[in-house]
């Protein structure tokens, strides 16, 4: 294929793939390639607080939260305190 028939060849190749490619595989691409339950649903994601209400009772889950954590730390440590007092005088 000598010099211009050969462009013509790629000018079609690039012309028709993507035309044969969208009549190959139709129209409805998002139906055929769609992952079901991809995007949370609205009651699953997180929600801002508008009022000042709600603003407060978030600030308190994450303070009670916090104390939570909190405490359950000092009593990790404290134990291992204990475990290390008990392995030294061993």
């Amino acid at each position: 294929m000598p010099g211009i028939q050969l462009e013509i060849f790629k000018f079609g190749v690039c012309l028709m793939f993507p035309i044969g490619f969208m009549y190959y595989f139709g129209t409805n691409l998002d139906n055929r390639f769609k992952v079901n339950d991809f995007w949370p649903k609205p009651e699953e994601c997180n929600k801002l607080p508008q009022d000042r209400e709600e603003v407060v009772k978030e600030y308190e889950r994450i303070v009670a939260r916090q104390k939570v954590r909190q405490a359950l730390q000092e009593e990790r440590q404290r134990q291992q305190a204990e475990l290390a007092q008990r392995n030294e005088s061993s």
